[in-house]
């Protein structure tokens, strides 16, 4: 299967209310790059609502499709977890994380009551950020000689590469992040650079 160039993902965290016979169910949206990030965000939740029966929670980080976790937190399984997943997929969004908090009213809601209310939390946080288009990049280091740095950030600002890195001396080391669909193209541009050397990071 080809990679994508691009993905989606929100930048913006946001927040939601649904009521269901009395419960209330408060849904947050957050955009997490890492696992560091998703367990600062539950954390901060949790210190929120100390007080709250459940934080159930779904993410899905990175663009492998690999690296995705759902919890039902106490509920009856498959009720909490996959509902919020369930959201985040049908927007086809990576590097996002919903919790959602769960405050019981004293009725219980029966299991499709609760995938709904868990299902429509997610969902309306999920609306209250936009969902953003991202490039696919790699990881690259360009070697240069410092009389060159004018050519080759005209070449890197060009094909809408961001500098992560750099290190400049008489030669010059600069760690980039390539759109993959740009790649062809902004190496090709650089060979033609003399003693000008693109290296990918593992």
């Amino acid at each position: 299967m080809p990679e994508p160039d691009f993905f989606y993902t929100i930048e913006k965290a946001a927040m939601a209310e649904f009521r269901e016979r009395g419960s209330k169910f408060i849904g947050y949206a957050r955009p997490v790059k890492n696992m560091e990030e998703f367990k600062e965000g539950l954390n901060e939740i949790k210190k929120e609502h100390p007080k709250a029966t459940h934080h159930c929670f779904a993410y899905r980080i990175g663009l492998d499709g690999n690296n995705y976790r759902s919890s039902d937190d106490g509920e009856p399984s498959g009720t909490a977890g996959k509902p919020i997943l369930g959201q985040i997929d049908s927007r086809e969004l990576v590097n996002t994380l919903v919790i959602v908090v769960r405050y019981f009213g004293g009725t219980l809601l029966g299991v499709p009551g609760l995938i709904n209310a868990y299902r429509s939390a997610a969902a309306l946080a999920l609306q209250m950020t936009p969902a953003v288009q991202r490039p696919v990049e790699k990881e690259y280091i360009v070697r240069f000689d410092y009389t060159q740095i004018n050519e080759v950030m005209t070449l890197v600002k060009q094909y809408n590469c961001r500098v992560l890195q750099q290190e400049m001396q008489l030669f010059c080391n600069m760690n980039i992040a390539v759109p993959v669909n740009r790649l062809s193209e902004i190496s090709y541009k650089l060979q033609e650079l003399r003693n000008v050397e693109l290296v990918k990071i593992a």
